[in-house]
């Protein structure tokens, strides 16, 4: 194993250790002074916290075991190992929140705690999905039917959260139910933005006579690849090569400049892609 992939190992780990940190963090300060009911394990353990007086710490704890078993069991090895961390980290960081009393008394308004505990729960889960690991838990269960099942995992995570909401509805008060939808969507939002940060591009395809000089400005002036695809006008007929690249949101206004210095009557239309994989993304660039 060379260093790069041994400081790489090590970072996401470090990542993982943080995510689980914040999501424990959430539940300490908002979630569990609030009052609020939530999805998830989290949501599990609230309601046998209310039912049976059992711990939070105590019941993740427990249950995160008992999926991180099954996970072994059923999707193998591999993705066990990748959850081993969450799986004994978020609850004994959980515990050790639990023990600070200053935590818990950040705000008594519901609207904030909801607000707070969406935001990080949504930023804990995306860090740990981009460091390549599952947060255990809940998580896995959807992902256990999906190999036996064929189910869709987005579908079945949703019911899933939606039966545990329901379910807490047995102590819960209307208002509470209202503030844990709240709360899965901000989390739900928060996390499809975190998965996505940094990774969307702006796509441009540029139709013009003077393809061959705007497709050099591109690769020597921008450093950026492009492709040429072939084009006919619809009313004209003219066929020709239309130039295609992706470049990052910020190039875009450089981009557009030096065409229009080139050709003026040059036909641009941009779109944002979500994410871009290959050389000069996803890869180093080469030089040759």
């Amino acid at each position: 194993m060379n260093r790069h992939t041994l400081l790489k190992q090590l970072s996401n780990i470090l990542l993982i250790l943080f995510g689980n940190a914040l999501y424990a963090l959430a539940v300490t300060m908002f979630i569990l002074p609030g009052g609020l009911i939530t999805g998830g394990t989290t949501g599990l353990a609230l309601l046998f916290f209310h039912r049976f007086s059992l711990p939070v710490a105590t019941f993740v704890s427990v249950f995160n075991i008992l999926m991180f078993l099954l996970g072994w069991w059923v999707l193998g090895k591999k993705f066990a190992m990748t959850t081993l961390i969450s799986t004994f980290c978020y609850p004994a960081v959980l515990r050790l929140f639990e023990s600070v009393p200053q935590l818990s008394q950040m705000t008594d308004d519901k609207l904030l705690c909801a607000l707070y505990a969406g935001l990080l729960i949504g930023i804990s889960i995306g860090i740990v999905i981009r460091a390549g690991a599952s947060t255990g838990g809940m998580d896995i269960p959807p992902l256990v039917l999906k190999k036996k099942l064929g189910l869709s995992v987005s579908v079945t995570m949703y019911a899933f959260d939606f039966t545990i909401l329901l379910l807490q509805m047995l102590f819960a008060d209307r208002e509470q139910v209202l503030y844990g939808i709240l709360l899965v969507l901000i989390y739900t939002l928060v996390l499809d933005k975190v998965l996505m940060m940094g990774q969307s591009r702006t796509q441009v395809k540029i139709v013009s006579e003077k393809y061959e000089e705007i497709n050099r400005m591109i690769i020597q002036k921008l450093d950026r690849s492009t492709t040429l695809v072939q084009s006919e006008g619809g009313y004209q007929r003219k066929q020709g090569l239309m130039v295609l690249t992706v470049i990052s949101g910020r190039e875009l206004p450089r981009l557009t400049r030096m065409v229009s210095e080139i050709d003026p009557t040059a036909f641009l239309t941009v779109s944002s892609v979500s994410e871009v994989r290959g050389r000069g993304f996803s890869l180093s660039k080469e030089y040759r």
